[in-house]
């Protein structure tokens, strides 16, 4: 084995992940303190968080960036290195988690022990197997009243159809928890006057260790061939025979064994067993393989995908990359594959939240950041000229909530342009258009938008008077239009226009698509993308109030030209005319983004919460328990969602909470469509 391979095998690029206030950044502050990157304890709720660096995330005591830091942890002697990025836990800043889940190798899943698997928890979970990530689970908060480990074991099991495999027990629960049983020593871990201590099992956890024991290996033996081998000999499995077959299970694709561990982080308990365990069974880079790179490897072509882009006040702006394969070295030119574009390497750095450390070179495995990286944006791939690489990229999803802003002076204006111009290269799910004069961007909730406005004015000094937050409409068709013939002729002396077009439309589920089926050379071939090019941008404006079109299909028939007065402008317009045409006759439709909501509430508010929803044109999926409360599942267009954190205070006494997440665009009813249109 090269040292290459070898250092490459202790090496662990991990994220963490939850629902919001499940204590993910709280965990990720004490993984620093116990590896020795960290001498004190930096806490969300005094705003001193160390991965929680930007003012917003101080002041608002959330995490909103997804902030990485190297650390080292030794087990049984040998050091690894683990490479973490701590992601955000609410909804607006979901695509935070989308695009580090796609560079890194495993992940720790965090659950409130008391709430258990709540909505954004599901959200994450779906977004890690869409990518194959690994992921071991952590019931946190298990200090707590109310808190219930094997609830939260059976909400894995039922809500997010995975395997739970329970490594530890709890030692108490709430005010009297202690520390965890570790399942496969046979121990306890504890922390008496916050030393971590290993010692016997508890007498009266005897029996419960060896049940749950047993069902450990029995789980085991289901799923993998050696320890079946075993348990139908009778055998019991070594502790090493153990660890290796859960390993095995934890890295292998498709498979939906999942460790769970549990503690408090924030009573120190149960972090150094989670550290042991994301060393022992999440995998390494060695274990992961991208197509088109293979095993990663320093010795062979390098091969990097940019992630994130980041502005820093000092340096300007960096790229956030991870290293497949090969070294990427300071000075260096690479191939941006995506673009065709050279590149120049100018300096690299290991990342710790917002400090940085300069390095002359990093190799397959790393995730550091590029500076002089001028064209590269987000999920583009940086590769070897003389060996092009297409890395997978990333699928971002469109706003569902807009505002307009508008710069208070002159002065304003050009720091507005350079604001966004920054914002709209860091996060892929800000988006920008004019409208009527007026800039409008849009973002992926209120909070969003909330926290992009302040990051304006603070960070780029942009004086600007923001309107109300409003709903991002989409239209689309319902029907197919088999055909539309469409002329565009312009003569005003000198060379005119000239582009005929025939196209049919269809209603497909998502998107848009484009189809060339003219043959003969009806239409010269440099023309067709033209063609395209007018039917995107109608696109941008639907006929029925000027909203975004999804979910169309063009196809391109047939046409004619004109040897002199034809051109790529005059097909553009005829494309753009004709697809207007065959929208108006296709039966257009507005749609609203609807919003998967869930209310937590006391019992006897339940029926003035319900129907309240239903007011609101919603509908109720389902009810249920937990911890003593109803919870309310529900389907509500988000028109209807301003100003309900105050009506939902107002019902319940202050006692409600809710959460809300994007679930899909829907038809919005004609009466209300009527109305929305008529506005404008």
């Amino acid at each position: 084995m090269t040292a290459t391979f070898l250092a490459l095998a202790k090496v662990r690029n991990i994220g963490i992940m939850a629902h919001i206030d499940a204590g993910k950044t709280t965990t990720a502050e004490r993984i620093l303190f116990f590896t020795g990157v960290s001498h004190r304890i930096g806490e969300v709720h005094d705003g001193a968080a160390a991965l929680d660096f930007m003012k917003q995330e101080r002041d608002r005591g959330i995490t909103i960036t997804s902030a990485a830091t190297t650390c080292h942890w030794t087990l049984d002697g040998v050091e690894h290195t683990i490479n973490l990025i701590d992601t955000p836990g609410h909804v607006d800043f979901t695509i935070e988690v989308e695009r580090c889940l796609r560079v890194l190798d495993g992940a720790v899943t965090v659950f409130d022990g008391v709430a258990g698997v709540e909505p954004q928890s599901e959200t994450v979970w779906r977004q890690a197997d869409r990518y194959g990530v690994p992921r071991i689970c952590f019931v946190n908060k298990l200090d707590r009243a109310g808190a219930d480990f094997h609830r939260c074991v059976d909400m894995i099991r039922a809500r997010l159809g995975a395997v739970p495999l329970v490594m530890q027990l709890p030692i108490g629960s709430g005010a009297e928890f202690e520390g965890v049983v570790d399942l496969v020593s046979g121990r306890a871990h504890v922390w008496p006057d916050g030393d971590h201590t290993v010692v016997d099992v508890p007498a009266g956890l005897a029996e419960d260790a060896r049940r749950w024991r047993g069902a450990l290996i029995e789980t085991v033996a289901e799923h993998d061939e050696e320890v079946m081998g075993l348990y139908l000999d009778g055998a019991e499995p070594s502790q090493e025979q153990l660890h290796a077959a859960i390993r095995r299970l934890t890295v292998a694709s498709g498979v939906t064994v999942t460790p769970v561990f549990c503690g408090s982080a924030f009573k120190d308990k149960g972090v150094q067993p989670l550290l042991d365990a994301v060393v022992r069974y999440l995998p390494s880079p060695l274990d992961v393989e991208q197509p088109g790179v293979g095993t990663a490897s320093d010795e062979a072509p390098p091969a990097a995908l940019a992630f994130k882009i980041m502005s820093d006040r000092f340096l300007g702006r960096l790229t956030f990359v991870r290293i497949y394969s090969g070294r990427l070295v300071s000075g260096a030119s690479v191939l941006n594959s995506v673009k065709s574009r050279k590149e120049r390497i100018g300096k690299i750095y290991r990342v710790h939240a917002d400090r940085r450390e300069e390095i002359e070179s990093a190799g397959a495995g790393d995730i550091v950041a590029v500076m002089g990286l001028k064209q590269t944006t987000t999920g583009e791939t940086l590769c070897d000229d003389a060996h092009p690489v297409f890395l997978e990229s990333m699928d971002f999803p469109d706003p569902v909530i807009e505002v307009a802003i508008e710069p208070r002076s002159k002065g304003d204006r050009e720091k507005l342009g350079a604001a966004i111009q920054r914002l709209s290269e860091e996060d892929p799910s800000f988006r920008v258009h004019e409208e009527n004069g007026q800039t409008v961007i849009g973002g992926m909730g209120e909070l969003h938008l909330e926290i992009l406005v302040d990051r304006m004015k603070e960070e780029f000094g942009v004086g600007a008077n923001v309107g109300r937050p409003r709903v991002a409409y989409r239209e689309t068709v319902r029907r197919r239009v088999d055909k539309v013939d469409l002329t565009h002729r312009k003569q005003t002396g000198g060379k005119g226009q000239y582009a005929k077009v025939q196209i049919s439309l269809e209603p497909i589920e998502d998107g848009y698509e484009f189809v060339n089926r003219v043959t003969g050379g009806r239409i010269p071939k440099e023309f067709i993308p033209s063609v395209d090019a007018g039917c995107q941008e109608a696109m941008q404006t639907g006929v029925l109030a000027g909203h975004e079109m999804t979910g169309v299909r063009v196809t391109l028939l047939d046409g004619d030209f004109h040897s002199i007065d034809s051109s790529e402008l005059a097909f553009k317009i005829a494309g753009s005319m004709a697809f207007k045409e065959a929208v108006r006759r296709a039966s257009p439709v507005l749609l609203e983004p609807v919003m998967a909501v869930e209310v937590t509430l006391p019992e006897e508010y339940l029926g003035s919460v319900i129907g309240d929803l239903n007011a609101r044109r919603g509908r109720v999926e389902g009810t249920g328990e937990r911890t003593g409360a109803r919870v309310v599942r529900a389907l509500v267009p988000l028109s209807e969602m301003f100003g309900y954190v105050g009506a939902l205070r107002g019902m319940t006494s202050g006692r409600g909470v809710f959460t809300m997440q994007f679930d899909r665009y829907a038809e919005v009813p004609s009466s209300v469509a009527e109305r929305i249109v008529s506005a404008g």
